[in-house]
């Protein structure tokens, strides 16, 4: 019988498999290296810690497990660092998303599978929004791998590489460290790929190394020198070239924002382009917030056939536009409905530029483009021109009669006059995109949301990672019921935080947004008491305040409560509204999707199989 199922030396992998070294030096090579002589913090954890504060990271989001306690315990002991710790990694990774668009970069630390395999799903989010997000994981210790050992926290399989497979499709690089030889190589790659990609990465950590000391990690880390990204000057003179040509020869031509401006660095550039060319500015949905609304020529958002007024007639009909990072799926395109010809277009990638149905130039950096086309092109403010005279002024929505039921255009007439440059808004998936997007920002206030990957829940988590980025800041977040019900655990995060966002939660009963592209009876949901359940949450501990509003005075005492003897707290105000009270821009972009996403099979797709 053999007495050794289970013991440390029962799994060693055979001298003879192929690719082992001879006499069992597997264990050597993958294991743990002899402690430095040196400093005794001279470890991979303090080393770690030591690189996230230098990119501009105070805080990490973490959710504890049995695999990363000892990485935990450097990064608390690192004085530059916050561990905030979260009610599940799904709204930790969500939370670096948040604090990575405020920061510019962000950090979440989970366990290994079970923690791996919850946050993936807001790192696919944050890799669809180009966000660099530093993922840490506990893995399993060095001397377990190449063995046939199984653990605990996997499908139950002696092979450790699935959380990496899933991971290697939603990350740009995946480092897995098991070894400390080359651990300071592997993570320092890891971070600075995030950076020069905007995307987020992969590290996992074996559990047993981060402790301890090792030559290598024996001095402070030598501050990042980023490799810049570099033009070609030949492309960009010959682009320009085109560019300027196409756009001068044009009679009223538009520039629209894209969501791809944060990625390229290229905001102040694409302004000061409008500065100079006098041409009509928008943006695209997913860019709001990317370009000052302030700006003089500033006309809305372009989406379609649900812009803002007035928007779509001055950019559709225009004999030229610049589009500058764009993303153009079936939401940003309503169900593919946008009224553009491409011959019309110049499409700007962050290192890339289309011209019309003609030349495309590769290898040229957005912001580059930008800067030498301002130079090269003439005034032209006749599409703006056209706007201003066709223009006419948003109306006010009609005041409720007292004990009127409140409505979704009044309630949003008052967050309007809540807005200010000490302010943010986060916007829930849902109707809020909509109607946040109606929003006029002052200078210096705020504004996100997840358009490109739309995952319900992402608010919560990411309104306390971009409140702990910017605590200057008074976030103001727009949920759906929906969607809290999703993520709602890390209001409790937010409160030990000391976090003062005001969040409005939309009570409709159900799944709005859902509902206006094909209705079921799965679309509604349970109701909650959820200022109730944000009380019990609350407990005492902490700064909290909670209201439900069913009529306009009700939220006007409510706002002024928040915003008054209750700034420094966090304020949960739920308001209460009819189920089909939405706005006429879901109507419209909610049919439009359905009749893209029930489109018949046509017969070149039946020709495929």
């Amino acid at each position: 019988m053999d007495t050794n199922i289970g013991a440390l030396n029962s799994c060693k992998p055979a001298s003879s498999d192929v690719g082992s070294p001879p006499n069992g030096a597997a264990a050597a090579i993958q294991g743990p290296a002899p402690a430095a002589v040196g400093a005794p913090d001279a470890t991979m954890g303090r080393h770690i810690a030591r690189r996230l504060v230098q990119i501009g990271i105070t805080d990490v989001f973490s959710v504890p497990g049995d695999f990363n306690l000892t990485l935990l315990d450097h990064l608390v002991a690192e004085p530059g660092l916050n561990l905030v710790g979260c009610c599940n990694e799904l709204n930790a990774g969500y939370a670096a998303d948040g604090y990575a668009r405020a920061r510019g970069v962000g950090a979440c630390v989970v366990t290994f599978t079970v923690g791996g395999l919850s946050v993936l799903n807001a790192i696919a989010g944050a890799y669809s929004e180009n966000l660099p997000v530093v993922c840490i994981v506990g893995g399993p210790n060095s001397n377990d791998y190449g063995t046939n050992r199984i653990l605990h926290h996997t499908i139950g399989l002696p092979d450790f590489s699935q959380e990496l497979r899933c991971f290697q499709t939603v990350t740009c690089f995946q480092a897995v460290v098991n070894n400390l030889e080359d651990a300071h190589e592997l993570i320092d790659t890891a971070i600075s790929t995030a950076l020069k990609e905007s995307k987020p990465v992969y590290i996992s950590i074996s559990c047993n190394l981060p402790a301890i000391p090792h030559p290598t990690f024996s001095h402070e880390p030598v501050p990042f020198a980023l490799s810049p990204k570099l033009t070609n000057p030949m492309g960009l003179e010959a682009a320009v070239e085109a560019a300027a040509e196409f756009l001068n020869k044009a009679v009223k031509p538009v520039m629209v924002g894209g969501p791809k401006l944060r990625v390229a660095n290229a905001c102040d550039a694409f302004v000061k382009l409008a500065d100079a060319s006098g041409y009509a500015v928008a943006v695209m949905p997913s860019a709001k917030g990317l370009v000052p609304e302030h700006h003089p020529h500033f006309i809305g958002t372009y989406w379609g056939a649900v812009s803002t007024a007035f928007c779509a007639e001055i950019v559709e009909s225009a004999d030229a536009y610049l589009f500058a990072g764009p993303i153009f799926n079936d939401y940003s395109s309503v169900g593919y409905s946008l009224l553009l010809k491409k011959e019309k277009a110049i499409i700007l990638q962050p290192d890339r530029v289309v011209i019309g149905n003609g030349p495309s130039f590769g290898c040229i950096l957005m912001k580059d483009f930008l800067k030498a086309l301002t130079k090269r092109l003439k005034q032209n403010p006749t599409a703006y021109e056209n706007y201003h005279r066709i223009y006419v002024p948003d109306g006010h929505p009609l005041k409720c009669e007292p004990k009127e039921p409140l409505r979704v255009n009044v309630l949003f007439k008052h967050i309007q006059d809540m807005l200010s440059s000490e302010s943010a808004v986060i916007a829930e998936t849902g109707d809020s995109w909509f109607n946040c997007q109606k929003l006029k920002l002052p200078r210096g206030c705020g504004y996100e949301f997840q358009m490109q990957y739309g995952s319900i829940g992402w608010s919560v988590g990411a309104s306390l990672g971009y409140a702990q980025a910017v605590p200057e800041k008074r976030l103001i977040a727009c949920i759906g019921d929906g969607s809290f019900q999703v993520t709602a655990q890390d209001v409790s995060t937010m409160l030990r935080c000391g976090q003062k966002t005001i969040i409005f939660l939309i009570n409709n009963g159900g799944y709005t947004i859902e509902v206006e592209i094909h209705d079921g009876p799965y679309n509604v949901i349970k109701n909650w008491n959820y200022t109730g359940l944000v009380e019990a949450i609350h407990n005492g501990e902490g700064k909290c305040w909670t209201a439900k509003v069913l009529y306009e005075q009700e939220l006007i005492e409510a706002i002024q409560t928040a915003t008054g003897p209750k700034k420094d707290c966090l304020c949960f105000i739920e308001v209460i509204v009819h189920k089909d009270d939405t706005s006429k821009e879901l109507l419209e972009w909610g049919s439009r999707v359905s009749a893209a996403n029930s489109r018949p099979q046509s017969s070149v797709d039946l020709g495929r199989r």
